[in-house]
């Protein structure tokens, strides 16, 4: 089952869904529309219909309500595939399904809130702690802005982090949930790339939400879950993290590799260029490995402090190789690689903003834990 504690090939038990399949027909569609995607720096409602109907925002939630309950390693193949058409797409779609799987945190009456009506209710969430919330009777009163909120757009509801303020010690972490309408949308989002997945800032006024759509954040970090026994809804944050994000880059590297093939075959070939799309497609291959290896550890349930860190390391050393591999397509191309109306240009700004984000960053996602883990603790 393992070797050297890397997991290989581990059974899921989870039987498939029908993701993998419905993903095939809208990595296609979603490449055909990449480009005025790139350019409208949206997705098209074509391809947002799409997604909810292939059933990412139903992936992770309980059968009860019409969920899918899938697996991880289903979910990773699927974005990857869509990934392969358009990276904006396959994020979108990836937000999609692990925001439910964040929102499961939620009480039972939060449940029926959210997918009483329909499994395929999309969230979007604001991970990072940016608001304040104070009490109120029978819930509190939520006021902050949130960045980089991907899919905010077309999400039926957003999950935000706020501080509460105590009487004694630090204030608590906790997420807050709320329905379309109790918040307004910043237009923020300008990055160079990625342009499709509008990233932009939630803003909420003194809103009051209820006790049952709200949960301690620590819950999400460890995996606890009082409101469900859905084996997927009880993982701890630290493992599972950085697959949210990387499983998108993964696919936006293979449709590079793709499009720089494309451009260099029926030309006199190069060696040189030649050899250096080998290498990158050597470093892509790799990069799919560790990221399936991470979904391996998640549906194995193997939760030790080991296999976390490592599913970090592998997140942040993946984003790191599919970054060296962008670049050696780039330079394999030449200058028609970088011509606007080229698709690798698109996946090389895609896979270099994407990246960029901080649960793929070696210092702050993957060097103090696997550290421990590779030489005891520090002092």
């Amino acid at each position: 089952m393992s070797v050297n504690g890397s997991v290989i090939d581990a059974p899921v038990a989870v039987p498939a869904t029908g993701l993998l399949s419905a993903a095939g027909e809208l990595s296609s569609l979603a490449a055909r529309h990449a480009a005025d995607a790139d350019a409208t720096r949206s997705l098209s409602h074509e391809v947002v219909d799409a997604i909810r109907e292939a059933g990412f925002a139903r992936h992770f939630v309980a059968a009860r309500f019409g969920g899918t309950e899938g697996s991880f390693e289903e979910l990773t193949r699927a974005v990857v595939s869509v990934g392969e058409g358009c990276a904006a797409s396959a994020w979108c779609a990836s937000l999609a399904a692990y925001s439910a799987r964040f929102a499961s945190h939620l009480p039972d009456e939060g449940h029926q809130a959210l997918w009483g009506g329909s499994p395929d209710t999309v969230v979007a969430t604001g991970l990072m702690p940016a608001g304040r919330a104070r009490p109120a009777d029978g819930g509190w009163l939520v006021t902050g802005q949130w960045a980089y909120v991907s899919g905010v757009d077309f999400a039926d509801w957003v999950m935000v982090c706020a501080a509460v303020a105590g009487e004694e010690g630090p204030p608590q972490l906790r997420f807050f949930t709320l329905p379309r309408g109790a918040y307004t949308v910043r237009e923020s989002w300008d990055s160079v790339g990625m342009r499709a997945t509008g990233s932009h800032t939630v803003v909420v006024e003194d809103v009051f939400v209820p006790r049952h759509l709200s949960f301690d954040r620590a819950d999400m970090l460890t995996g606890r879950n009082a409101g469900s026994d859905v084996p997927a809804h009880n993982v701890p944050f630290q493992a599972v993290g950085g697959l949210t994000f990387i499983a998108p880059v993964v696919g936006a590297a293979t449709g590079a590799l793709a499009a720089c093939a494309g451009s260099i075959t029926g030309r006199r070939r190069n060696q040189t260029a030649e050899l250096t799309v080998v290498r990158a497609s050597g470093r892509i291959d790799a990069a799919r490995h560790l990221v399936l290896e991470n979904a391996a550890v998640l549906d194995g349930r193997l939760f030790t402090p080991e296999h976390m860190a490592r599913n970090e390391r592998n997140a942040t050393f993946a984003a790191e190789t599919l970054r060296e591999a962008a670049a050696l397509l780039v330079g394999a191309a030449g200058t028609g690689g970088l011509g606007e109306g080229h698709a690798l240009q698109r996946f090389w700004r895609d896979i270099t903003s994407a990246t960029s984000h901080v649960a793929l960053q070696y210092d702050t996602a993957a060097r103090k834990n696997y550290s421990a883990v590779l030489l005891g603790p520090e002092g």
